[in-house]
């Protein structure tokens, strides 16, 4: 039951310097600014700065390397989509990650359009962000971010901000969209970035990989948004939203109209899906942060078709045993395959996808020992 968008968004530092602010042709971050920001996407691609199908991005220079693969299920069309976006926002040393997964009979669509949408609005709210606290006078930023603050903190409320912005902009775009009906279909958001910045929307998962006495060790950075979960369960119960299993799917909560056995969803976030946004159901993120260290090596990221077979720590042993990075995507997914087929017999298989993300350079190889010639 793939129901994951995911982005990633990953900085060493952010100068304001650096960044071009491209929302500030007087329309307050309007459409000028999100025409310029489709213009720095064009340029983009055409530096193959951006991938959106399978396999590996890994710019000269850069000591990020991100490995994407998908696989379609056996439920139709691979409703799974993503996209990494090397020197994001004209960073150089900033990452851009999305992983999207869409339900629904128009989910494939539903994806695709948040993919194209979400960079380029999350672009004009950071730029909007960076001008209004370098002349603290937006309302709306004072209201969370003491400028005097630690800088840190300062950061990350304005990265919050922009994310909760970004969404609610996105959900609502989806809505008025003409040619996409996702009145019955979504997709879910999971967003990651500087330092790390994780905004999490929907029931997909990031995982970090960090070394512990020598042992590389599951971190998981999201919480699964399930409507199993106690606080999800009120919220949608108070907006008069119902939650239950059917009785040949024990254990799997899903989200029902209040006198309709639709939608079922099993997950409580999502965009789209506005047959029962008025019921509980929402596109809010959760918005937490951690720092890197040197002892973080890799994150991954993947829809719950990986997650739904295969254990955090499987996932971390699987990738960090793969000797060509640029295959651990590839590789993950296939092992979740396998799982699935095992321990899932007789249910179709979902699509999965997997992005893996490694936060810093192969160590060098051992020095070649030369062996004297008599």
């Amino acid at each position: 039951m793939g129901h994951l968008s995911a982005m990633f968004k990953l900085a060493r530092s952010l100068s304001m310097k650096k960044s071009k602010n491209f929302c500030g042709d007087g329309d307050n971050g309007g459409g000028g600014g999100r025409e310029a920001a489709k213009a720095m996407e064009k340029e983009a691609k055409k530096n193959e700065l951006i991938l959106r199908s399978s396999g590996c991005v890994n710019v000269a220079g850069s000591n990020n390397l991100a490995s994407l693969f998908s696989k379609r299920g056996e439920k139709g069309v691979n409703q799974d989509c993503f996209i990494v976006w090397e020197e994001f926002g004209c960073q150089e040393d900033m990452t851009f990650c999305g992983i999207f997964d869409g339900h629904g009979p128009w989910g494939h669509f539903v994806a695709k359009k948040v993919r194209e949408s979400l960079p380029s609005h999350l672009l004009c709210n950071w730029q909007e962000a960076l001008a209004a606290a370098e002349s603290s006078s937006v309302d709306y930023l004072l209201d969370e971010i003491d400028l005097g603050s630690d800088k840190k903190l300062q950061r990350f409320n304005m990265w919050k901000h922009c994310y909760l912005k970004t969404c609610a902009a996105v959900d609502q775009e989806l809505e008025q969209h003409r040619r996409i009906d996702s009145f019955h279909s979504g997709t879910t958001a999971l967003t990651i970035g500087e330092l790390l910045y994780i905004a999490n929307v929907g029931d997909s998962r990031a995982v970090l990989a960090t070394s512990e006495d020598g042992i590389l060790v599951p971190v998981q950075l999201t919480v699964d948004f399930k409507p199993s979960l106690p606080q999800e369960a009120e919220r949608i119960v108070e907006c008069k939203g119902r939650v239950f299993c059917l009785g040949d799917e024990p254990g799997v909560h899903r989200v029902w109209l209040p006198d309709e056995e639709s939608p079922g969803l099993a997950m409580s976030r999502a965009f789209g899906d506005y047959c029962i946004k008025d019921f509980g159901l929402i596109s809010v993120p959760e918005v937490t942060q951690r720092h890197i260290s040197s002892k973080d090596q890799f994150v991954i990221m993947a829809t719950d078709g990986v997650w739904d077979v295969v254990s955090n720590q499987e996932a971390v042993q699987i990738v960090s045993s793969v000797t060509d990075r640029s295959k651990a995507a590839k590789c993950l997914v296939k092992a979740a395959m396998k799982a699935w087929r095992r321990r899932r017999r007789g249910i179709a298989m979902d699509d999965i996808s997997a992005v893996c993300l490694f936060l810093h350079s192969p160590p060098p190889p051992p020095p070649f020992a030369a062996t004297k010639m008599v």
